[in-house]
């Protein structure tokens, strides 16, 4: 597969610099010149989100970027995703992850999304102000692994605890692991309220969740 390198690098540079336009035409050219969807994803789309995760986690690259990047790969991965399901390729696994009740913020719920599905794992987003029992009914039917509650002030930090206390009730706590995060967030906190995972920005969170997977 080697005389796909240079399109592999090609499709993990645009994606770096967010040239969503640009990206969608360099995957389709991989496509048709025959390169394996899997590949196009693993090594064009998702090396090129890594390198802006290392870059971002340490402080080269901002969040503007990291979204520009982010709708690059949303541009690219709509155009691969027949070619995936046409060649029987799978996400990891799935995710959920929300901003807990109460708490109205996005954006470092959508950078951990975008991060995550640039490891290849497949997201649902329940938003934010999310009650407990639309998370305890995801985890019911979608048989995600994994959920991620973000938490953006020190007066929503609790809701974190009663998400995971609700799916005790519901015993279905040990069939997923948590993760936690958001400004208030400490990894002492997490271990107060009995989360699987804290992690300090998206890059590391993707890295986390990836891993559980494994």
């Amino acid at each position: 597969m080697g005389n796909f390198a240079n399109s592999f690098n090609e499709i993990s540079e645009l994606l770096q610099k967010g040239k969503a336009k640009d990206i969608v035409v360099a995957v389709e050219n991989a496509l048709k010149e025959g390169a394996a969807p899997a590949d196009i994803l693993e090594k064009g789309l998702i090396s090129g989100m890594s390198v802006i995760g290392g870059k971002f986690k340490n402080g080269d690259v901002f969040v503007p970027e990291v979204l520009i990047a982010a709708r690059a790969m949303n541009h690219a991965s709509a155009t691969l995703k027949p070619a995936l399901m046409e060649a029987g390729v799978k996400p990891v696994g799935k995710a959920i992850i929300c901003t807990v009740k109460g708490d109205l913020h996005d954006i470092g719920k959508n950078l951990v999304r975008m991060m995550i599905e640039g490891k290849g794992v497949e997201v649902l987003d329940l938003g934010v102000d999310c009650p407990n029992d639309k998370i305890v009914e995801a985890v019911r039917v979608s048989e995600a692994k994994v959920v991620c509650l973000s938490a953006l002030l020190t007066t929503t930090m609790l809701s974190q605890k009663e998400a995971i206390d609700a799916l005790k009730t519901a015993g279905l706590r040990d069939k997923v692991k948590i993760m936690v995060g958001g400004a208030p967030i400490t990894q002492s906190f997490a271990d107060e309220i009995g989360a699987d995972a804290y992690t300090p920005d998206a890059a590391s969170a993707a890295e986390v969740c990836r891993a559980f997977y494994n």
